[in-house]
């Protein structure tokens, strides 16, 4: 009769499970966090919409930047790179509420983008300026992959802060080295006198001691 031994984990294996697991969502969550706030950003930057204005009998070319069209994308991911940073910063209740806060930056990044994606009121304001009549608006109207860019970096905060939510228990915080706490320090314990010190044999001298006996 053969007799198969069970494998019992080992109370150090069972600890490395989720301290693994820690690091890993923490790498992910800092890598998705900041190339989501970057690629929303520079998303912004650029051209995401163009069209022309008749002007004096002309076609007149428009072009109109994420940051013409919304400045919400933006802001938002200045504000979830923030929040990403702030998470180590705070313990408990205050790291979930920081988290929430990462994820929902992404997800109004989401929205910003891609409800600006269809937008003409920035194209139409500048007609209306080359025009010089506040009735006049754009055509040839077209739109460019950016706005959806932008939401993808949305995504990436988005994710950043549902990991964040979810490990962000398991993550380290911010060494509590310069924290103020209302225990008094510690007192260093006093060095022993040296008694062949020359201060040490005058104070002998002075008590009537004879430094030099034995």
């Amino acid at each position: 009769m053969e007799y198969v031994t069970a494998a019992v984990p080992s109370p150090r294996t069972e600890a490395a499970g989720p301290a693994r697991s820690g690091r890993h969502s923490l790498a992910l969550a800092l890598l998705s966090g900041a190339l989501g706030a970057a690629v929303a950003l520079l998303a912004t930057r650029q051209e995401w919409s163009h069209g022309t204005a008749t002007v004096a009998g002309g076609d007149f070319p428009l072009t109109a930047q994420g940051s013409d069209v919304t400045g919400v994308p933006a802001a938002l991911a200045i504000v979830g790179l923030a929040a990403l940073v702030a998470v180590f910063a705070v313990r408990r209740a205050g790291r979930y509420a920081v988290a929430a806060l990462l994820a929902l930056c992404g997800v109004g990044t989401i929205v910003a983008a891609v409800t600006g994606a269809s937008d003409s009121a920035a194209l139409d304001d500048q007609a209306a300026q080359a025009a010089g009549a506040t009735s006049a608006t754009v055509h040839a109207l077209g739109h460019t992959a950016w706005p959806y860019v932008a939401a993808a970096g949305g995504v990436l905060l988005l994710l950043a802060g549902l990991l964040a939510l979810r490990y962000g228990r398991q993550w380290p915080a911010m060494s509590g080295r310069y924290e103020r706490s209302g225990a008094p320090r510690p007192r260093r314990p006093a060095r022993a006198a040296d008694p062949d010190r020359p201060e040490e044999l005058w104070k002998a001298l002075d008590r009537g001691e004879d430094p030099t006996g034995a």
